[in-house]
């Protein structure tokens, strides 16, 4: 669907320094960093994250717990017990090809074998979710399971009569190359699971290979924008937190807000800490009282890997499928009419 080549624009006038990727490939991320590890500083002091990473490794990963699991915590699968889990997983992606679940949802599934299939072995644990223990998402609210009865009720009253492909705008924003939001863009998937992160005083940028955004997470203690302007990845604040980058992500567009959660109280906490050489485990807090029981927390590895530089993503030019769905519908309209 896409044509790839390098590129190497970064955000001009904000990026000062970018450190050497280090091309190493480790198949293990510990859930807690090395006691001994040091980690790097930029020349003004912050802690050093820069790089290009990779969280391919965890397509066939589930998000939450599986039920053979059920009553085991996730630090208590681990050894032989998870290497021979991730190695079973891995061959599971290679025989089979399909996808089994929505890849932005979190559930990853399998890739098709003809993406990274000799990368398949190399994930880290055995799920996602880390909070709560149960490694379950918690169940919805009263108000959000109300909310989100209401949006599908007036959703299907607005499209009585209509057929599924009308216009473009019955498709995705992620169908129409514009974006997959936040989390959904570090999420991983089929392909597309490069990410660039490059830092300058007081600022943090985040460039995704898939629809081809870029985060500018300012960490100045600047006021927001206000309710009124919402954005496709929110308006994101960082701050540090010892070595770890925490980074608070507010006002969602309701088009790409995360699992139909509401848009004007969602709130996104994520953790970006340097565990190793090659190593930052990201970790994301979903909280809106009106959509969940209580706030939820999963985490997974971003592998540092100066092979897996973000491409170019020609999505506009090659997205031949939303071109030809709106084609077959109005052939279908032109034979409904008899082909007038």
């Amino acid at each position: 669907m896409n044509s790839f080549r390098t590129i190497h624009l970064l955000v001009t006038g904000l990026i000062l320094f970018q450190a050497p990727g280090i091309a190493q490939d480790s198949r293990r991320t510990e859930l807690s960093p090395s006691k001994t590890y040091t980690v790097p500083r930029t020349p003004w002091g912050d802690p050093d994250l820069q790089g290009d990473y990779t969280n391919k490794y965890e397509q066939g990963t589930p998000f939450e717990r599986p039920e053979e699991f059920d009553g085991r915590r996730i630090e208590d699968v681990k050894g032989e017990e998870l290497a021979d889990l991730i190695k079973e997983r891995g061959t599971q992606v290679i025989l089979n090809a399909p996808f089994s679940g929505d890849p932005l949802a979190g559930n990853f599934g399998g890739a098709p074998a003809f993406y990274d299939q000799y990368e398949a072995h190399k994930g880290s644990r055995p799920w996602f979710v880390i909070d709560p223990s149960d490694g379950k998402i918690p169940p919805m609210s009263a108000a959000g399971r109300q909310r989100i009865q209401a949006q599908q009720q007036a959703r299907a009253a607005t499209r009585k009569g209509r057929g599924p492909s009308d216009s473009y705008t019955d498709h995705s924003l992620f169908d129409r190359c514009i974006s997959r939001g936040l989390p959904g863009s570090m999420m991983p998937t089929n392909y597309g699971n490069s990410y660039t992160i490059v830092q300058g005083p007081g600022v943090v940028a985040i460039r995704y290979e898939m629809i081809h955004e870029t985060r500018i997470i300012s960490l100045d203690n600047r006021p927001r924008a206000g309710n009124g302007i919402r954005q496709f990845m929110g308006e994101a604040r960082g701050r540090w937190e010892g070595d770890t980058l925490v980074v608070e992500t507010v006002g969602f567009r309701p088009d790409t807000v995360y699992r139909n959660a509401n848009p004007d109280t969602l709130k996104l906490t994520e953790r970006f800490r340097r565990t190793a050489a090659d190593k930052v485990e990201w970790s994301v807090t979903v909280d809106d009282p009106n959509t969940w029981s209580r706030p939820w927390t999963f985490a997974m590895p971003l592998t540092m890997n100066s092979r897996e530089r973000v491409m170019e993503y020609a999505c506009h030019e090659g997205n031949h499928a939303l071109e030809n769905m709106l084609r077959a519908a109005r052939a279908e309209e032109a034979a409904g009419r008899g082909g007038r």
